[in-house]
């Protein structure tokens, strides 16, 4: 029987420098309840369940665990009180095996033959919840669904009452997603609690029975599933009416764009990861690849955008070839980027906002004349973009690091968008966003299809293909295995090609 029976938050707090990100915030789970948490980014989700976890201290308020007040001064006691938590981005040693990480993840194992231990205790779990999961293959070798598994699964081997998922569902394919949903059913019925953190609204009533809205810092509602619908919860979550579908008004396609012709590219490991890839995008056109996470997309978009050198094949931009180039010389030829990873590839994290609103270009006038930076200039292009972009930030000389994932994207697509790109990649750029952030970046990606970019857009969201697409393509283990106009295509001829059933160009 679960140990945990409630768990309550009593008017938490939590004041940063400038910023109030939680404020007499108040709610409740209780055992064999799924309780969804919704809001926008920035609405304070993250650091109320940091503070839950013991990885934040609140500025005031209080914990409560079966109605007796605790305090968590780490992970470490939050784990003891039966409390687990499944970051949105894999915490896991990249060069141990599985089972080496869940080994790690738990130091009740006997000292003598631990991974025996464990490997019997996970073999149970997996057992009990139906987890697909190769705990011999190491951490590098695994899609980012797979990894998400390892840590849901570093979290049930600790006795985990209480399972904490911050966007769990970003990675995952509508199959992969309902098999989450069955073991977190599973896991609620068996007596445990679920607090699921999602902008996705359609998951959120799938498989949550309560759903609390956070709006600027602030509890703004809650509502049992039942006696809400999609467009009030919206409104709730975003202060206003949300559009839940974009415009994508017929456009003739222009002139040639991008061509890629028999690209191959090899992954991290020296393997094929892209095997004799071809396509063509035109001007006024939006091609998305659809794909389960590791079968190439990444490093199609790396070779594309000049973070990976071929192995063979051709690519031509505007006619021209630029097999190879690097990514200062696309930029310069009108090549846009928007990165999977925000943090990592899209901006500096430790830079202020004004600096990386002219990354990659601050080396061109007005920025620069050659010999000196013109600060003015950078920080009036920042302005611009803050405002044109709606990038919500205490001041441009605040540092990105501390800006919430869709306002980060905000600040990369409206640097990316004022440089006016005839080519636009886009890599996975609602991950993790709520449907506000979601609706904005969708409709930005749309106005530079119609103002005559050609789009590469790559996603695991199937809604976000279909909606902006004008062709749609798959990829299976390096190969594009299906490609076609976006009206003679369904979601589940792309689930079957997604699967490697009935491949074919």
């Amino acid at each position: 029987m679960p140990k945990v029976q409630s768990l309550e938050l009593k008017g938490i707090t939590k004041v940063f420098p400038q910023v109030v990100a939680n404020s007499d915030v108040s709610f409740s789970v209780r055992a064999g309840e799924i309780v969804g948490l919704l809001g926008e980014n920035g609405a304070g989700k993250t650091t109320l369940m940091n503070i839950l976890y013991g990885l934040y201290q609140p500025t005031s308020g209080s914990i409560l665990v079966d109605g007796r007040e605790v305090r968590f001064r780490s992970p470490a006691d939050a784990i003891r009180a039966g409390i687990g938590m499944v970051p949105q981005h894999s915490m896991l040693v990249e060069n141990h095996t599985v089972l080496e990480n869940l080994v790690l993840a738990d130091p009740s194992l006997p000292f003598l033959f631990p991974h025996r231990a464990m490997r019997r205790k996970v073999e149970a779990i997996l057992a009990r919840y139906g987890f697909p999961l190769d705990l011999d293959a190491f951490v590098w070798e695994l899609s980012a669904g797979q990894r998400q598994r390892v840590e849901i699964v570093k979290a049930l081997i600790q006795g985990s009452d209480v399972l904490i998922l911050d966007e769990p569902t970003s990675v995952l394919t509508p199959q992969e997603t309902q098999e989450l949903f069955s073991v977190l059913r599973e896991f609620a019925a068996q007596g445990h609690a679920v607090i699921l953190i999602s902008h996705k609204l359609e998951e959120i009533f799938q498989v949550c029975g309560r759903v609390v809205v956070l709006r600027k810092g602030r509890v703004v509602g809650e509502a049992s599933t039942a006696s809400i619908d999609k467009r009030e919860l919206a409104r709730m979550m975003v202060g206003r009416e949300v559009v839940f579908s974009v415009d994508r008004r017929p456009v003739e396609p222009g002139g040639v764009v991008l061509e890629v012709e028999d690209l191959v590219v090899r992954g991290d490991r020296g393997e094929t990861a892209v095997e004799g890839v071809s396509f063509t995008i035109r001007r006024h056109q939006v091609l998305g690849v659809a794909g389960v996470s590791g079968n190439g997309q990444k490093e199609l978009v790396e070779a594309i955008t000049g973070l990976r050198r071929p192995v063979s094949g051709v690519i031509r931009l505007k006619g021209h070839g630029v097999t190879g180039a690097t990514p200062r010389v696309l930029h310069a030829l009108g090549v846009g980027h928007i990165p999977e990873e925000r943090l990592r590839f899209g901006t500096v994290p430790n830079l202020l906002i004004y600096e990386n609103a002219v990354l990659k270009h601050h080396h061109m006038r007005p920025f620069s004349d050659v010999v000196f930076l013109n600060v003015r200039s950078m920080e009036e292009h920042a302005r611009r973009i803050v405002d044109d972009f709606g990038v919500e930030a205490p001041s441009i000389y605040a540092r990105t690091g501390n800006l919430s994932g869709g306002n980060i994207q905000k600040l990369i697509l409206g640097r990316e968008m004022s440089r006016k790109p005839d080519l636009l990649v886009a890599s996975h750029p609602t991950y993790g966003l709520d449907v506000g952030a979601t609706e904005y970046i969708r409709r930005q990606i749309l106005r530079q299809r119609d103002e005559g970019a050609a789009v590469l857009l790559v996603s695991e969201d199937l809604e976000e293909i279909l909606e902006l697409s004008d062709l749609i393509g798959v990829m299976y283990r390096g190969r594009m295995v299906f490609l076609a106009p976006a009206e003679e295509v369904d979601v589940e001829e792309i689930g079957y090609h997604m699967a490697g059933v009935e491949a074919r160009v």
